[in-house]
């Protein structure tokens, strides 16, 4: 199992980010007993399975996570997982979900496998040393809200809204016949693992990606030797993390999940879980109410002291 651990903090939550890239014809039939071991250990958070594998982030404690890393460890295609845990003082999720998908990262593009073909993989450290190289093109597969808040020193923006635009951002702008060297990164490594696959379909040669993502790298490489600026998005309820994946300091937009930082919440336009300064000006009326009427659901469960109806799902 490729893995980024850490010492845990005493009486903490383990938020476990984690895929695999492999075959599971079978997927449809390991959703039931997945679903029902998480329950029983209390693990909450969202795995998505698929033909193509299995991804996801989920919460639990140390030894309900060590429980749900034996129980993959049964079954020989879900060793080796992509693996990296950091932890929260509480649950960052509120929901337990097993989801059947197409994809278990969303390109929408037909014969793209990374169980066929992908990039180099580079580790942190490999990967300081390629971006001194001025022949590459670094290029951030994130979505837009993500990369706002932090990436990595002279990396490119493809201002996507989600990961599905990133192919025709590819298509629009790269010629694989000028681009000699690409090298691609993202929160944990899924999505620049399927960008590497795609690109080298299209017929770039030199492709790499960041191995185990940002998280990864965040954790490897000290906050002096690193080309990172700014924090990291993450999908659960700590929304950021800083260099030691400890939780940041932005909050979230629930109403156009734009993360949120104390300059945005001192600014007349931001009305918690309705709207801030990158949508209130830009949501329809139907969206405004929409988040009107959940905001005051919250609010009921919070009085009741009760789990809210808001959670996160990696798109």
């Amino acid at each position: 199992m490729s893995s980024v651990a850490a010492e845990q903090p005493s009486d903490s939550i383990v938020v476990a980010a984690l895929y695999k890239f492999v075959t599971l014809n079978d997927y449809q039939q390991l959703r039931e007993p997945l679903l029902s071991f998480m329950l029983e250990h209390d693990i909450k958070g969202t795995l998505l399975l698929a033909a193509e594998g299995i991804n996801g982030t989920v919460s639990g404690s140390r030894d309900a996570i060590d429980a749900l890393l034996e129980w993959f460890a049964r079954d020989e295609r879900l060793t080796a997982l992509e693996y990296k845990e950091s932890f929260s003082s509480e649950h960052p999720f509120y929901r337990t979900k097993v989801k059947l998908k197409k994809e278990i990262v969303t390109m929408g593009v037909p014969g793209v496998d990374p169980n066929q073909q992908v990039g180099t993989y580079l580790e942190p450290e490999e990967w300081n040393r390629l971006l001194d190289d001025p022949e590459v093109v670094l290029i951030d597969t994130r979505n837009d809200y993500e990369v706002d808040i932090g990436t990595f020193e002279g990396a490119v923006d493809p201002k996507t809204k989600t990961f599905r635009e990133f192919p025709g951002y590819v298509r629009g702008h790269y010629d694989p016949e000028k681009v000699k060297k690409v090298a691609m990164f993202c929160t944990g490594g899924i999505r620049c693992e399927k960008a590497s696959s795609f690109m080298l379909n299209e017929g770039f040669e030199e492709v790499y990606h960041l191995k185990g993502g940002i998280l990864n790298y965040l954790k490897q490489i000290p906050e002096e030797q690193s080309k990172w600026r700014g924090e990291c998005f993450v999908f659960d309820n700590r929304v950021a993390v800083k260099h030691d994946l400890s939780e940041g300091e932005f909050d979230q937009c629930h109403a156009c999940r734009h993360p949120v930082s104390h300059q945005d919440r001192e600014s007349a336009h931001y009305v918690p879980g309705i709207s801030c300064p990158h949508c209130w000006n830009t949501l329809s009326e139907k969206t405004r109410q929409r988040a009107i009427e959940r905001q005051k659901q919250i609010e009921l469960a919070r009085q009741r002291h009760q789990p809210h109806p808001i959670g996160h799902t990696q798109r």
